[in-house]
């Protein structure tokens, strides 16, 4: 199973990203070693995730989500009910 999933900054920006184990990912990014983005905007919070069967549609996803704005990720994780 892989993962595309939205975390929320300390400084409110959205970081979007994509692993197959969510839960190491979010304990990665939480101790600073994760992506070089939110190394300083700790601490982060996740806000959306999806599932997907494969690494390909997962960052399929990924890069469609990276380009939108942040209003419609805002409305992707307003719509969505973790």
């Amino acid at each position: 199973m892989c993962y595309v999933y939205i975390l929320q900054c300390s400084d409110s920006t959205l970081y979007t990203g994509w692993t197959n184990n969510l839960n190491k990912r979010i304990e990665t990014h939480s101790k600073g070693k994760g992506a070089k983005y939110t190394r300083c905007r700790l601490p982060i919070k996740l806000v959306y995730y999806e599932k997907y069967e494969n690494k390909i549609s997962a960052q399929k996803r990924e890069y469609a989500i990276k380009k939108f704005t942040r209003e419609k990720k805002l409305l992707l994780i307003a719509n969505r009910i973790l």
